[in-house]
Order: structure tokens, then sequence, then C-alpha cells
């Protein structure tokens, strides 16, 4: 008998402000400071250009040198500079992107590429594949492999594009071979 006496207290405590109390009250982190309202920002200084792999040590005295050199020639022979270093490395010849309609062309026309190549003997050459037989593709896919170093599916992919430039860069010589052995197989190649 004496639980329905107890029940009806408990009913007739509220309970909620207990509860709600804890909910309400804020809790910081014991090192939180509130920014001072009259502070100004911090002023950091920034590096005038960003560098991601951090300071370098000085160029040598050779490469100064070339520097000065190369700042004494005219302004017609240091455009010759760049053309000149790409031959010597053997650099690629890279391949010019469409415009796609949108009027891009070269600075000088067709008349100022012809110049340029006139003037550069050439010494890099590319091998394109013009066409093949269609039973020879396999032939062909295999022979490309082995003067690549593409995979299998890379090689299938690139002779199904055809006419496509194979190869870039490689001396007279070893463009004279690969056009045999495509020969040899049943595709036509040319030298550009």
């Amino acid at each position: 008998m004496k639980l329905i006496p107890l029940v009806r207290s408990i009913r007739s405590r509220t309970i909620f402000p207990t509860v709600l109390g804890s909910l309400q009250t804020r809790s910081f982190q014991p090192d939180f400071v509130p920014r001072d309202p009259n502070a100004k920002p911090k002023r950091y200084k920034y590096p005038k250009f960003y560098d991601p792999y951090g300071p370098r040590p000085p160029p040598s005295d050779k490469i100064i040198q070339l520097a000065e050199k190369i700042a004494a020639l005219s302004p017609e022979e240091r455009n010759q500079i760049g053309p000149t270093i790409i031959l010597k490395t053997r650099h690629p010849k890279m391949q010019q992107m469409s415009g796609g309609g949108i009027g891009i062309s070269s600075p000088g026309g067709p008349a100022g590429a012809a110049k340029a190549d006139e003037m550069a003997e050439k010494t890099a050459f590319d091998v394109k594949l013009e066409k093949f037989d269609a039973t020879a593709k396999i032939k062909i896919i295999k022979e490309l492999r082995t003067f690549t170093d593409l995979g299998l599916k890379e090689a299938k992919e690139l002779v199904e594009k055809t006419p496509v430039v194979l190869k870039q860069g490689v001396t007279k010589e070893e463009a004279n071979a690969i056009i045999g052995k495509l020969k040899a197989v049943g595709g036509t190649a040319v030298m550009e």
C-alpha cells in the first residue's frame, strides 16, 4: 500500500528542470580564450613566388658564365637557341594541336613554318603508319611492340587509329629500319 503514495510523489515532482538545466550550460575547452574584439589581424609575410621544392643551391660558375654569354647575344641569335637545344638533345617533335575551328595558327603562317624547316637541318624523324593489310593487323601489332614500350591493348588501339605516328624523334637510320620491318609484315609506313 505504501507503493501508491510513493508513485504519486514521484509523479508530482517535475524532473524537467534538472534535465534541462544541465543541457543549457556551456562548456568550453580549458584553454579557450575568447577573441579580443580590438585585436588587429596578423600579417603574414608571403614569399614572392611559391617553390614546392624549397630553397635551391646557387647555380654553378659554369651556368652563370653560360647565362652571361646568352644575355650578350643579339635577339636574332637568342631566338635560335631553343630550336638548337631541342635538336642537340633530340627531344621529340611536338605535334601541333588542332584549333577545332577556333582559328589558331602558327605566328608566321605556313610560309613561316616552311622557312623554319629549311633553316634547320632535320636530324630527328617521325615514323607514321599510313595503312596496312587487314590480314596483317596482328603482325603489325606484334612488330609495333618490339620497338615501343606499349602493352598489347595500347598497341592495338594505336594501330586501329591508322594513320598515326608510331614513334617520334628517331634517327634516320632507326626510322628506315622501322619502316622496313613494318613493310615486311604488310604495313605501309612513311618518315616525316
